[in-house]
């Protein structure tokens, strides 16, 4: 049978989508209505998702908050939380669901074929039968309700989603992309954040909340999407059987109105919170926005995102470049969104002054107007279209399936045409009609067209304001105490039963009979062999060459590694400054604008970074180098060395307007970074008090960094030239041969013709360089919290089981697994409140636990107390026990694309990790029993004695628990 006989399908196209290597057909189901694109391929990674367009019309979140609560329980399958229960026991390779603008979106993906259609069926009974009309304490839980556990208690607000856009919207970034989209679409869905904003969430009546859940989620205002190596005409006999049959088309009104254009540009302020005794000058965000054409324009689709890059996001870039050089923002990007109906493109100033508002437009059109007189420059163009066609063919989305990306790429165009899924999945003719419109005026009549004659646009200007954060707490603290005042007694007592009754609600685990009703795998499912590593050593001209022969589709992925062992901790903020200033500074043949510009010309991306690794066999040997990494076309190697050459040998560090720049630039992204990453930030700090691993990442990428980074800032202004000095003496210590490891990554022929070209490069190095001994470090404070505007915290508890006489085991990954989705899911979570928690057992020993967005403090940190208890009477039955192994396989075996396997086997490599060491550890955890676990609880006690503790967050509730910290200072 095929899928022309399928009489309950209506075939409305099928044709060969060649540039994914797939089968294209579009259906619609007759009775329902439903929407259904395919993409038939021989990728074993199968991928399907079902989403509605949900176009929101208000702010309480209600999108949001029906993403969360569908996976809360169902009417096949009743218990509590089947994502969860999913994340423990399926062999999922993506799971989640996703709330965008215009859509909600729920996929899945598997490489075994029944997990994956046991996934399809949870996922679709969620989604059309959930248990939200049955139980409003999912709604309270998961969207928000008010919380008072005695009458002469404060009253407060609580919920996940609620907590999560609260932190959310402490983010300035934020404040300003909520703000773009009010000002471009005021009379459409667009101006509506469909996340939620905190300020009216609680607005949000749960009889709305289901009237928007039956309003728009019916098969006739879905869209299915199935991918990869399956047997499509028994997926959709079965979908039908089991729930499109069940279902008579219904109109539902969803559609997505274009907002009329404007007659001249709107200008709009807003403010964002930060500290009360931060400074206010250089903390305001410029942007200038324009709307352009519409997302089923294939051309416009693409060519904007090269004008990005050649206007805007490129090193030297025209418009980037004249912003800077007239003081304008410490940062300046570009944003171009083309996954909704009327895409944006915007340029952003960040760290600038408001009075600078008039000034930053003025520039940008002057800017603009002199680009299109005299014609952008070609180079750049090409290097843009080059950019994208290679991320596109190469379809590296590092731990999301490439079928993933390609079906949410889908709804750019099929949100709004049914018969237009896949028009930007065949883009390889799109690029080749770029790269020979670069020749013509094409690209200067956009910028004509749709930047400086649209008058479809805004200015929107975000201003810091001192302790707005804390203002917007008191009055949500009157309006609750005020709301409190009206109660009557027993309207108080109704309010302390809600809150007891769903706290008992929470803490009632589903029944065994409910959770016996999800379908899973057993452990014979599972696969008994490691995936292998590929490490093969060779030498040339007396550098160690380690080589993975790994297929790699006609790239060579490179890298560069030199040992940076003996610099001394006061040298690793200026190591880490010289690691991103690289490639982004001028050389002997390029200027830094050439040099990015042959190098996305002629390869998929040259970067830079450092690389820690504990050595496993002995504790107190510590790799560390940086990395320099290339992936380039066999054909383009040679070309793609030079450039690689050019970057590390002949680096021109005198440039010191460029240097201030670049500082600049990284201080800003810091700052967004620091907070958004709170929950990393927060764990990397902890552990610096006792891990050298710990310790270096957070002196390259954490606190310890920005701190350095001012340093260096301060000192370029008042001596450059001593910053210049050091660091060409970096390059000239580093780059040495006798430092040097070369990582290869493709087949043997592949090495085979690379290597002339590697002794060439090879040959440019000097040979010697003195390296030192292992640098002596000096550990962090143990108990720190560092105050930001945010009104949410990242909590961190951190310690080291291998220094407490510990070993490592495979049941530590299983431990996680139990761990994430049951103990710290329910009390942090689910109970506490928090958008997340996580927690990590490395190999080296060291071990943390931490929350996200998390509204709690001291409780979170005696939640992590308790743990031990937790593990100590830990007994599941053999089914429970199964499904956590299964969880843990499905993290362990996830698909790897041949840059990943290659970086994991080096890694092995450094690490001296043997494939009988994992194997044993894979060995460990198919086998487990209960007391494999219990037996860890004295291994996770030892870890929280150590009792290093970070936060990071609201000021007001760092300084309540101020006695739990031996240091409290501003993040930034």
């Amino acid at each position: 049978m095929t899928i022309h006989d399928l009489a309950e399908y209506e075939i409305l196209d099928e044709h060969r989508v060649e540039d994914v290597q797939s089968d294209g057909f579009i259906l619609r189901h007759k009775k329902s209505g439903a929407r259904i694109a395919i993409l038939s391929n021989n990728d074993d990674n199968k991928v399907f998702y079902i989403g509605f367009r949900t176009p929101p019309e208000d702010e309480t979140g209600v999108p949001h908050i029906i993403e969360h609560t569908t996976l809360c329980g169902s009417k096949k399958f009743p218990v509590k939380d089947p994502f969860i229960e999913l994340a423990k026991g399926s062999l999922n390779t993506f799971l989640n669901a996703m709330t965008y603008p215009d859509k909600t979106v729920y996929p899945v993906a598997s490489c075994n074929d029944q997990d994956f259609k046991n996934l399809m069926d949870v996922y679709l009974d969620a989604v059309f039968n959930p248990n939200i009309t049955k139980y409003e304490e999912i709604f309270k839980q998961e969207g928000w309700h008010y919380e008072l556990t005695g009458k002469d208690d404060e009253l407060k607000i609580n919920g996940v989603v609620y907590n999560e856009m609260k932190g959310a919207y402490s983010s300035p970034d934020e404040v300003l992309s909520s703000q773009i989209y009010r000002s471009l679409f005021p009379d459409n869905t667009y101006s509506k954040d469909s996340g939620g904003n905190p300020e009216y969430i609680p607005k949000l009546t749960y009889e709305a909340y289901l009237d928007f859940y039956h309003k728009y989620y019916h098969p006739s205002n879905s869209y299915i999407y199935l991918y990869g190596d399956m047997d499509v005409v028994e997926r959709l006999e079965w979908l039908d059987k089991e729930y499109l049959s069940l279902y008579d088309y219904k109109k539902v009104n969803s559609e997505i109105n274009k907002q009329p254009a404007f007659d001249e540009i709107k200008n709009v302020e807003a403010q964002y919170s930060i500290t009360m005794d931060d400074s206010q000058e250089n903390k305001t965000y410029l942007s200038y926005n324009r709307v352009v054409g519409d997302s089923l324009d294939e051309m416009l689709y693409q060519a904007f995102d090269v004008l990005d890059y050649a206007l805007v996001s490129s090193p030297g870039a025209p418009v980037k470049q004249a912003l800077i050089d007239a003081g304008i923002g410490d940062d300046v990007y570009g944003s171009y969104d083309a996954g909704i109906l009327q895409p944006v493109f915007s340029f952003v100033a960040k760290n600038a002054n408001a009075s600078q508002a008039d000034e930053f437009e003025s520039i940008i059109e002057n800017t603009l107007k002199e680009v299109v007189k005299t014609g952008i420059n070609k180079e750049a163009l090409l290097a843009g279209i080059n950019s994208s066609e290679f991320k596109f063919r190469e379809a590296d989305f590092g731990q999301f399936p490439k079928g993933l990306l390609f079906g949410l790429n889908c709804l750019d165009s099929w949100l709004f045409d049914d018969m237009k899924p896949f028009i930007h999945l065949e883009c390889l003719g799109t690029f080749a009609k770029l790269r020979k419109a670069v020749d013509t005026d094409y690209f200067e009549k956009l910028i004509q067209e749709y930047l400086l004659d649209n008058t479809h646009g805004s200015s929107v200007t975000v201003k810091p304001k001192r302790g707005l954060g804390n203002e917007r707490e008191e009055v949500l603290a009157k309006e609750l105490s005020d709301y409190k005042a009206s109660l009557s007694d027993e309207e108080i007592k109704k309010l302390i039963e809600d809150t007891e009754h769903l706290k008992k609600y929470q803490e009632e685990p589903s029944s065994d009979e409910d959770l016996r009703k999800l379908p899973m795998l057993t452990r014979a499912d599972m696969k008994k062999n490691a995936m292998p590593f590929s490490n093969i050593e060779d030498e040339l001209l007396d550098v160690k060459v380690v080589r993975h022969d790994i297929e790699s589709n006609g790239i060579d992925y490179i890298s560069f590694l030199f040992d940076a062992g003996d610099f001394a901790q006061s040298e690793l903020g200026y190591l880490g400054f010289f690691t991103n200033a690289l490639g982004l500074v001028s050389t002997e043949k390029y200027s830094y604008t050439d040099l990015a510009n042959a190098t996305n010309i002629y390869t998929g991306g040259i970067s830079t970074g450092t690389a820690s690794h504990p050595d496993i066999k002995d504790r107190n040997n510590f790799v560390f180098k940086l990395e320099v990494k290339l992936k380039v076309l066999e054909k383009n190697l040679d070309k793609a060395l030079e450039l690689m050459e050019q970057m590390l040998l002949s680096s021109d560090f005198t440039d010191t307007k460029r240097l201030g720049e670049l500082v600049a630039q990284i201080k800003a992204r810091l700052q967004a970074n620091l907070s958004s990453s709170g929950h990393l930030v927060a764990a990397m700090r902890s552990m610096s008090s006792f891990s050298r691993y710990a310790l270096y990442q957070d002196e390259l990428k954490g606190v310890a960094f920005y701190r350095s980074i001012c340093r260096i800032e301060k000192e370029l202004s008042e001596s450059p030239k001593s910053v210049s000095d050091k660091l060409a003496a970096i390059a000239k210590k580093l780059f040495a041969r006798n430092r040097m490891l070369i990582s290869f990554t493709g087949n043997n022929e592949a090495y085979g013709n690379a290597k002339p070209s590697l002794e060439k490069v090879i040959a440019g190095f000097d040979k010697m360089s003195v390296i030192g001994n292992q640098a002596e470090v000096h550990f962090n404070t143990a108990k720190e919290a560092f105050i930001d505007a945010s009104q949410i915290q990242y909590v961190a508890k951190t310690g080291d089981f291998i220094c407490e006489g510990y070993e490592y085991t495979g049941a530590l990954r299983l431990l996680r697994i139990i761990l994430s989705y049951d103990y710290l899911w329910i009390n942090v979570r689910v109970k506490g409140g928090a958008y997340g928690c996580m927690n990590t057992f490395l190999r080296s020993g060291e071990s943390y636990f931490v929350s996200y967005r998390d509204p709690n403090l001291s409780d979170t940190l005696d939640v992590y107390d308790r743990i031990p208890e937790y593990i100590k009477s830990f007994s599941p039955d053999e089914r429970d026990m199964t499904k956590y192994i299964i969880g843990t396989f499905s993290a362990l075996d996830t698909p790897m694309n041949p840059e990943a396997k290659g970086s994991r086997s080096l890694s092995a490599y450094l690490e001296g990790i043997t494939y009988e060491q994992i194997q044993k550890e894979r060995n460990e955890i198919l086998n487990a029993q209960p007391e494999d676990i219990r037996r860890l609880a004295d291994l996770v006690e030892a870890v929280l004695k150590k009792d290093s503790i970070c936060v990071i967050g609201n000021e007001n509730m760092i300084k309540e628990s101020a006695g739990l910290f031996e240091n409290v200072e501003k993040l930034i």
